[in-house]
């Protein structure tokens, strides 16, 4: 995109900002502030979604606390650098003046929800459209199976096991995880399927909107429980009730022409309802839902010594830094390694291969390029397989 745009600073000034607006805050704003305001509590959102009990299950993968911690800092460096290079090629696009709603009939008011697919099709190599899906289903599944399995077992270990199944076996409890699990990949889909039939509605907005008033109430809980130990037992779902009725009221009963009227503002158009929606409802659950799970202390009553040990446990736990350096670990990290370094360098090879496909020099090296990396990160983690340890496991054979 930056070649096809003849560089960064001319896809920055070729952009199409209306008269009075600006690059960075867009079009149809009259109120610059809005955009300032959903900015900041967008950031909130994220902060808290990222830092909570209920998402925390992304680091139970890493071997240890080090390594967790490794693994947080590299998706901040990643997630901090990502937007600059997504961006690009649909800034560029627009920069171009291209009719995505002509390209894309079907997509009605959500065509600009194609501008990557169409410069992908338009200026990258043959071939280079299957590479992308095929990225897309990895990286959907790669967070997809962990989510799919953390419901589940929340679902199996704190409702079916303590109130439906007291006595239920592992081989029970494993069956209806599983049964879990496909029920909720199937409503995920039908609710997918669902936002997809709303034509009027971007997939950008459906995200913001999901996210503030549904995703964020449920992290509200997760998250003050960093910090708040002493809340009734009820706290939790008492929270997540409050939070629904609060988006159920910014969702469907707040309106544009109450906040036109309330604060006395010029006609809101549609990009500054959006915002301002997403915004509102952020600073409701911060208000109302939050507030609710800090007022839910007044209400705590020293817990039985049973209940009591399970909560001084959990938090010892949390507290307690996790250390893995035994040999059954290396040898676990070693194979490891070696499988996965040996997948990843064969992918990169098939990656590499699609060269033969019929594109100008500059596209089949695009092509030698990505299935480079991929496979060089492949052999990296071959190489990095501890032989010290073989070498001892070796010799203990031996003897």
């Amino acid at each position: 995109a930056i070649v096809q745009g003849g560089g960064v600073t001319e896809i920055i000034n070729d952009f199409p900002v209306a008269e009075g607006a600006s690059f960075v805050s867009g079009n149809n704003l009259n109120y610059v502030s809005i955009f300032g305001i959903w900015a900041f509590f967008i950031f909130f959102k994220q902060f808290s979604i990222t830092n909570n009990m209920l998402n925390s299950y992304r680091y139970l993968a890493a071997k240890d606390s080090k390594n967790a911690k490794k693994a947080a800092l590299l998706a901040c460096i990643l997630m901090t650098i990502g937007p600059i290079i997504w961006f690009m090629p649909p800034w560029f696009v627009a920069g171009q003046g291209v009719d995505l709603a002509a390209h894309y009939p079907d997509a009605g008011s959500k065509a600009g929800d194609f501008a990557y697919l169409y410069f992908v099709e338009q200026y990258m190599p043959a071939g280079m459209v299957g590479l992308l899906i095929a990225a897309m289903f990895a990286a959907t599944m790669s967070s997809m199976d962990s989510g799919l399995n953390r419901n589940s077992g929340i679902f199996v270990i704190n409702f079916y096991q303590p109130i439906l199944r007291p006595n239920a076996t592992e081989k029970e409890l494993m069956i209806v995880s599983k049964l879990m699990s496909t029920f909720f990949g199937l409503a995920i889909i039908l609710i997918a399927l669902f936002i997809n039939s709303l034509k009027g509605l971007s997939l950008f907005d459906t995200m913001m909107y999901v996210g503030a008033l549904i995703g964020f109430p449920m992290t509200i809980p997760a998250f003050c429980g960093f910090f708040l130990k002493k809340t009734p037992d009820w706290a939790g779902w008492g929270t997540l009730v409050v939070g629904a009725i609060v988006s159920y009221i910014v969702g469907f009963v707040i309106t544009a022409e109450m906040l036109q009227n309330w604060f006395n503002l010029e006609p809101l158009t549609g990009r500054e309802w959006s915002d301002l929606k997403v915004a509102v409802g952020l600073i409701a659950h911060l208000t109302f839902t939050a507030g609710f799970f800090i007022l839910s202390t007044l209400f705590y009553k020293p817990l039985e010594a049973s209940r009591q040990k399970d909560v001084d446990t959990f938090f010892n736990n949390l507290a307690t830094p996790l250390v893995s350096e035994s040999t059954a670990q290396k040898k676990l990290d070693n194979k490891q390694r070696h499988m996965l370094g040996s997948l990843i360098a064969v992918s990169g090879v098939a990656v590499m291969a699609m060269f033969a496909l019929p594109n100008p020099f500059w596209g089949r090296m695009m092509f030698v390029l990505c299935g480079g990396i991929v496979f060089i990160v492949g052999l990296l983690l071959v190489k990095a397989v501890d032989d010290s340890v073989e070498d001892a496991k070796q010799a203990k054979k031996t003897v």
